[in-house]
């Protein structure tokens, strides 16, 4: 008899577990949705915008840790275009190739200040996406040398005016 019954509770327990595998947990399945690589640490390097399938892309390129960076430097990276490694993961960047760039920083009242980049050539010649990178490229940099407590507005100014101050769309 106990035999009878340890089968018979098996029996219902595996039914019991079919049944709850079978309704699932109540999640649907949806697509898979990408997002940016986990901090593990303070981040070390130049951090320089690129582009990849459309979107811009934080590549950090390697530096002595020892060196402050100026972000005029950032942004002469940049100009230069992306290395052949990054080349090859298919990273590209809309930067006219020896842009010369200037950064300042303008003190603001309650914060840290305002960006300004200026851009040797017009700005009207510049694509969005190129503008984006200068002012991810910019406001990163500036952000790592402690110019500024946050992410700031960055202006660009050129030899036909200024665009309107904006902040990095991919942060």
């Amino acid at each position: 008899m106990t035999g009878r019954r340890t089968g018979r509770a098996l029996l219902a327990g595996g039914l019991l577990l079919g049944t709850l595998l079978a309704a699932g947990c109540g999640v649907r399945p949806s697509p898979v949705i990408t997002g940016r690589s986990a901090v593990s640490g303070p981040a070390q390097g130049i951090g320089l915008y690129l582009v990849a399938q459309g979107e811009l892309v934080l590549v950090l390129r390697p530096v002595k840790p020892t060196t402050p960076t100026p972000p005029s430097e950032a942004l002469a990276r940049l100009a230069a275009g992306p290395q052949q490694n990054e080349r090859d993961q298919g990273l590209t960047s809309e930067v006219p190739t020896g842009l010369t760039a200037a950064i300042e920083v303008t003190p603001a009242a309650g914060r840290f200040g305002d960006l300004t980049v200026r851009v040797t050539g017009p700005t009207r010649a510049l694509s969005p996406t190129a503008i984006d990178q200068i002012i991810c490229t910019a406001a990163d940099a500036a952000a790592r040398a402690g110019l500024v407590g946050g992410p700031a507005p960055v202006t660009i100014v050129g030899s036909d005016g200024a665009q309107p101050a904006r902040r990095c769309p991919a942060r």
